[in-house]
């Protein structure tokens, strides 16, 4: 039913049937295609040439739009009016450093929450005051949260309170001034770490330097799975731990502007391990 087919079959089968044939010719050199090799090459050619119907774009524009929607799912935004609350009171400026901890904390939980929403349970006989009963737990072994030193120190709280018996891991870097690139300083993780689904923990996610660097040092260990929780994320940040490492899903609470020429987060929230342990 496709009229490009249509052209396409018809013109194909003219020129295999009709014994239609070229001849290139070049000195001494020639050669002739013709029958089913002409049929083909014209096949070929008119179906690069001829533009495809409504309905083979709109297939194909779909196709297009999935793919782009996978690459959007890759990093997942909290939209909530919770966390934008306390996300305004963690951006301002006036905020102390007791209050500042406590709610890195708390929103660290919130986002642990939606990054265990595929999390398998494994079936369990329980015995409730009223009744037997088969439901799912958690195997919290086969979990381990893995913060970047120090300020994913600041989300660990908030995180063991959900899934308090994971193993915890660390990765210690800072910041060249200079180069505004992560220098690794510390590297530890729990015996069978590539068992494990790992979930890493960093309250910026700037560059993105720090976040690639912290993923390819657990790629080293077999690590297979994994996923990033941040609260403040810059969309260069994300796009270079979406090129890089494109099977890791990141979790932030908020998608900010951009960076400055410091390669701080705007509107951004400041340090946020100076913040949270009152350095600064």
């Amino acid at each position: 039913e496709d009229p490009k087919n249509v052209v396409v079959a018809s013109t194909m089968l003219v020129l295999g049937l009709g014994g239609a044939a070229i001849s290139i010719v070049n000195g001494d050199f020639s050669i002739t295609i013709s029958g089913m090799s002409l049929a083909a090459v014209v096949g070929i050619l008119l179906n690069l040439c001829i533009p495809n119907n409504k309905e083979e774009k709109k297939k194909i524009e779909s196709a297009d739009a999935k793919k782009e929607k996978e690459t959007i799912m890759q990093s997942k935004e909290l939209k909530h009016p919770l966390i934008e609350h306390k996300l305004a009171i963690l951006r301002d400026k006036k905020t102390g450093t007791k209050e500042f901890r406590e709610l890195t904390s708390e929103v660290a939980m919130f986002l642990c929450y939606e990054a265990m929403e595929e999390a398998e349970l494994e079936e369990v006989e329980i015995e409730t005051p009223i009744t037997k009963l088969k439901t799912g737990k958690l195997n919290e072994d086969k979990y381990a949260f893995v913060p970047i030193l120090r300020a994913g120190m600041g989300m660990l709280e908030g995180i063991t309170r959900v899934i308090p018996n994971a193993k915890i891991g660390h990765i210690g870097m800072y910041r060249d001034e200079e180069t505004f690139e992560p220098v690794n300083y510390f590297f530890k993780v729990p015996k069978h770490i590539e068992d494990k689904e790992v979930i890493i923990l960093g309250p910026m996610l700037a560059t993105g330097g720090s976040a690639v660097d912290a993923i390819e040092l657990l790629k080293s260990k077999g690590v297979k799975k994994m996923k990033f929780l941040c609260i403040i994320a810059a969309p260069e940040g994300l796009e270079r731990v979406q090129k890089e490492h494109p099977d890791v899903q990141i979790y932030c609470a908020h998608i900010d502007d951009h960076l400055n020429e410091n390669k701080y987060i705007v509107p951004g929230l400041g340090d946020a391990g100076d913040r949270i342990f009152g350095t600064k």
